[in-house]
């Protein structure tokens, strides 16, 4: 995969400037250490576009919530604001979900063209697959409730935070592949949680750094596990446990979700193979820790990876 598929302004897009283009590119490039493929080269090139597109702005809105943009303040000028809004997430989600909507407006309209260049690119996807805005403003809304929720009480909570954060982007790999059904949706949303999930396991720490936790509050107090067990450098045994016990629920939901793989055919089936064997390859990574995320999140080998998505090819069940 190379980062930097989609960031080819299309129809009204205003131009980008070189430096702001480099920028996007970087931010493409994190797309190298998710837990599942992206956007491989052995898929149409529309779909890579497509998929690195969506990506792109994903993981903006991510880098926004999390703090994690680039210094200097370049993403808020490019969304229109002063540098300094770089500092301010709520400011700038809001600024983004502006620019989202001159994603969806007609060509020519009164508030011009997207502004960011990652955005740039999404409008010829958004256009070309008639994508809605809704999946797209979960993501946004996700990111907003991470700067006013940073505990969750029950994994119901937690699970109606994943419908926001996770399943919008599973529905639009959906979406841009034509191959959207109820049933398909479903099984989607089931292993995007999964991953969600699996990957708050990995960022026990990391998460706690920021002031939250995606731990639900009853399974704490059922495993006996506090906030300050948590910030030890090793985990204890209570800790693991309760770590084991949530790999297990991300498991479950891989598995409910491992009969998308076997609905579809070709290239896609080898796709959707890979991000559910990328969760499967993350379970195991934090399993061979022993539960033990503290220290830093587990991360499965490459040819861990490879393995978990054979197995999935093999054992998913063809429909159709």
């Amino acid at each position: 995969m190379t980062p930097g598929h989609g960031i080819r302004p299309g129809g009204d897009a205003a131009p980008t400037a070189p430096d702001a283009r480099a920028h996007a590119y970087a931010t493409l490039g994190k797309a190298r250490s998710e837990n599942f493929p992206v956007a491989p080269s052995f898929l149409p090139r529309a779909w890579r576009d497509g998929l690195m597109a969506v990506y792109g702005y994903a993981r903006l809105v991510d880098d926004i919530g999390d703090g994690d943009l680039a210094p200097g303040g370049h993403d808020a000028v490019l969304l229109g604001l002063d540098p300094s809004a770089a500092d301010e997430p709520l400011a700038m989600l809001d600024a983004l979900e502006t620019d989202l909507h001159r994603v969806f407006r007609r060509t020519g309209g009164p508030d011009g063209p997207p502004r960011h260049p990652l955005l740039q690119a999404l409008q010829p996807v958004v256009r070309a697959h008639g994508l809605t805005p809704e999946p797209f403003l979960g993501l946004i809304e996700a990111n907003r409730q991470d700067q006013r929720v940073t505990r969750y009480a029950t994994y119901g909570d937690l699970l109606a935070y994943c419908e926001l954060s996770a399943n919008p982007v599973g529905r639009l790999v959906l979406s841009l592949t034509g191959t959207s059904t109820p049933e398909r949706i479903r099984r989607s949303d089931a292993v995007c949680t999964a991953l969600q999930i699996v990957e708050h396991l990995q960022d026990v720490a990391e998460d706690l750094g920021r002031d939250r936790i995606y731990l639900p509050a009853e399974d704490m107090r059922r495993f006996h596990v506090a906030e300050t067990d948590l910030k030890a450098h090793r985990a204890g045994a209570s800790v693991r446990s309760l770590v084991a016990f949530e790999a297990e629920r991300a498991r479950d939901l891989l598995n409910e979700g491992t009969p998308l793989v076997g609905s579809v055919h070709g290239r896609l089936r080898l796709l959707l193979a890979g991000f559910v064997g990328g969760g499967r390859a993350a379970l195991r990574a934090v399993t061979a820790a022993g539960f033990d995320v503290l220290p830093g999140p587990p991360k499965p080998t490459r040819s861990g990876l490879l393995r978990e998505v054979a197995a999935v090819l093999r054992t998913a069940p063809r429909k159709g």
